[in-house]
């Protein structure tokens, strides 16, 4: 009897410590299955598709000027495109604004080929000349793909954007009270099965930042970096901050300087 006495407390010991452990290792058998899920789709990615249509589109002259993008400058010269994704967002002299991959693009799309780079922002995503917008950022990321995150922070306003980003990233709001970091501002969040990375430091935010634009499987659709952010805002129930707007870009820049280092995995597939 008294050597069952003792081992009743032991067994106990023991099986709240397998109980306490089990949702650790549920935890961590979920994450490595949706690892592996991504890795086989990896092998055929649909974006690839879509940087295709994005390296025709970049090569094709369109718009009321008749011209391509060839000569657009992504911040390593013209028409240089190899490398540039992983310096964007960046200050750029001609406009005097920093800009994103996308804000960017829209000031060749309308200085260069004449389209009007207004009515673009604001058309829906998926929608006419968006649809071309997620190609061409396709094709461009996949051109830096492997390479190391390095957002320049040598300008004023490289530097200004960095603290706006920061901010915002720390903005609590709307019916929720919900703020960026709510949900990607520490380690180990996750929402339903899916890891929520740290946008605050690497690994997290080059993670975050360095794998889009991305496809999303649930949607069928390749998903640019803008659309992302607009969406989160959307999910936090804040009104959309429109497409390559300041606020978005600022948030760019907050995650890519955190992220700097990492490597680009862009354009990644996501469920």
């Amino acid at each position: 009897m008294k050597h069952m006495t003792q081992a009743a407390p032991l067994a106990a010991a023991v099986l709240a410590a397998l109980c306490a452990a089990q949702p650790a290792m549920a935890q961590k058998s979920t994450a490595d299955g949706i690892a592996e899920y991504r890795e086989m789709l990896q092998d055929g990615n649909p974006a690839e598709l879509f940087e295709m249509k994005g390296e025709e589109l970049w090569k094709k002259k369109r718009g009321p000027n008749n011209a391509s993008l060839e000569r657009c400058d992504l911040g390593k010269g013209p028409g240089v495109v190899k490398g540039a994704f992983v310096e964007l967002p960046r200050h750029f002299a001609d406009t005097n604004k920093v800009q994103d991959l996308e804000s960017r693009l829209l000031t060749c799309m309308q200085t260069q080929q004449g389209l009007d780079a207004q009515k673009i922002a604001a058309t829906p995503f998926g929608k006419d000349e968006q649809k071309n917008m997620e190609g061409l950022v396709a094709w461009i990321s996949s051109q830096s793909k492997g390479m190391k995150l390095d957002i320049p922070q040598s300008h004023a306003k490289e530097k200004q954007m960095y603290e706006v980003g920061k901010r915002m990233f720390y903005l609590r709001g709307g019916p929720h009270d919900f703020a960026c970091a709510s949900c990607h501002g520490t380690d180990g969040k996750r929402i339903r099965m899916q890891d929520l990375p740290n946008l605050t430091k690497n690994p997290g935010a080059a993670e975050g930042f360095g794998s889009w634009p991305a496809y999303r499987v649930s949607s069928g659709e390749l998903w640019s970096m803008q659309r992302r952010l607009n969406d989160c805002f959307r999910q936090q129930r804040f009104p959309y901050p429109g497409y390559a707007s300041d606020v978005t870009v600022a948030l760019g820049v907050f995650m890519g300087v955190n992220g700097k280092g990492g490597m680009s995995t862009a354009p990644a597939i996501k469920r």
